[in-house]
């Protein structure tokens, strides 16, 4: 009889694997990663829709683990993967949530501090224009962004998630990182007349 060992020492392929034979040792795969999906779809879609979007997250993956690939050791990409193709389904509220926080202020200052209020007067500035711009980016690129910015994924575990190469996120995450610089630092001064 072998002792299982803590859930830390554990891998995700293996606990996956392992909920093949005792479906609830797919928990701890939920307790590893629910507040990162969580906060994730939060910040993509406002926390009205993050519970539901999180939750079924884990109901699609606990009912695909038995074709996870369990090559892959880390099941976060896999998880990414499964909650931005969730989010796309939301993409219409997305959008307009992106467009209503651009025309929205931020929350009042509440403790007077110059600093604090000079820095939400800064953010106040660049978050109309940022939040204008992710409504405006095609969805593919504002995906890419999302899972690196806010999901904290690298290239590799962005192409994984979404099933393309590492070269198309490259491609995507320049072009977004394009768009958006362009909207926060306003337009390209025009070169006529100027040597450029």
């Amino acid at each position: 009889m072998t002792r299982a060992l803590p859930d830390q020492e554990v891998s995700d392929a293996a606990i996956i694997e392992q909920s093949w034979q005792d479906p609830e040792r797919f928990a701890a795969v939920f307790d590893r990663y629910y507040v990162q999906i969580h906060g994730f779809a939060a910040q993509r879609l406002g926390p009205s829709l993050a519970d539901d979007v999180a939750a079924e997250t884990f109901l699609v993956a606990f009912d695909r683990r038995d074709r996870y690939d369990l090559s892959r050791e880390d099941a976060r990409p896999w998880l990414y993967g499964i909650v931005a193709n969730l989010i796309a389904r939301h993409h219409r509220a997305e959008a307009r949530r992106y467009r209503a926080l651009s025309r929205t202020p931020l929350a009042q200052a509440d403790d007077g501090h110059a600093d604090q209020v000079a820095g939400r007067v800064d953010a106040q500035v660049q978050r109309a224009p940022l939040m204008a711009t992710l409504a405006k980016i095609p969805r593919s690129h504002r995906e890419v962004l999302l899972l690196i910015a806010w999901g904290g994924l690298s290239s590799e575990e962005a192409a994984e998630a979404l099933g393309i190469t590492g070269a198309a996120v490259r491609t995507r995450l320049h072009r977004a990182r394009k768009n958006l610089r362009a909207s926060l630092n306003g337009p390209e001064p025009t070169t006529a007349g100027k040597d450029g």
